[in-house]
């Protein structure tokens, strides 16, 4: 079997589970990709919040200094590959003092250090941000068959819908930027 080619790079784009995703993981998620390539793709889910912790007791743990009030970033769970392991998804507008932060395009980048939590804990870090513990990741040709298989949607992100939107209501506005509601979308889509 050949995998389909998809001519287009899903790199800072969004990935929404369609309503018979069996994997619970990923049921109702919206995932914020990252990377996408021939070899693999890297995603953070940004819908899924993690009630166990929130941004101020992460501080708290990481004995990082707070100067003021701790900003209201959201904890998601990012995906199930390296759980202990923290991702901020954040505006473009950040730039770290030391390693560079990934820049997915003109509106999103990633940083994947503590630099940056310290500066968010300091009132120095980006306009927006969100962090997820964990990710989203597949190897060569996975994410195309799964998509192939319908279990996924893709759509344009936008920083409102990724960083603005209530996390219960991301799922229905992604579905909405397409033009479907989760009333009308089947899960068994056909093929062309």
């Amino acid at each position: 079997m050949t995998m389909p080619d998809l001519a287009h790079d899903l790199t800072g784009k969004l990935l929404i589970a369609m309503p018979g995703m069996e994997d619970p993981r990923f049921a109702g998620a919206v995932v914020f990709m990252c990377v996408h390539s021939p070899g693999q793709s890297m995603g953070l889910i940004v819908n899924k919040p993690m009630d166990e912790i929130t941004f101020a007791e992460m501080m708290d743990q990481l004995e990082i200094a707070k100067q003021g009030t701790t900003p209201d970033v959201p904890v998601c769970y990012g995906g199930p590959v390296e759980l202990r392991r923290g991702f901020v998804l954040h505006s473009s507008d950040y730039k770290p003092r030391g390693e560079e932060a990934l820049r997915i395009d003109h509106r999103f980048a990633m940083t994947g250090t503590l630099e940056i939590l310290e500066d968010i804990a300091a009132g120095q870090g980006p306009r927006r941000a969100m962090l997820a513990l964990g990710y989203s990741g597949w190897g060569e040709g996975q994410l195309e068959a799964e998509i192939q298989r319908n279990d996924w949607l893709t759509a344009d992100a936008t920083p409102e819908l990724v960083f603005d939107i209530a996390m219960e209501r991301k799922w229905d506005a992604a579905l909405e930027s397409l033009g479907v509601t989760s009333l009308t979308l089947s899960s068994e889509a056909g093929h062309a």
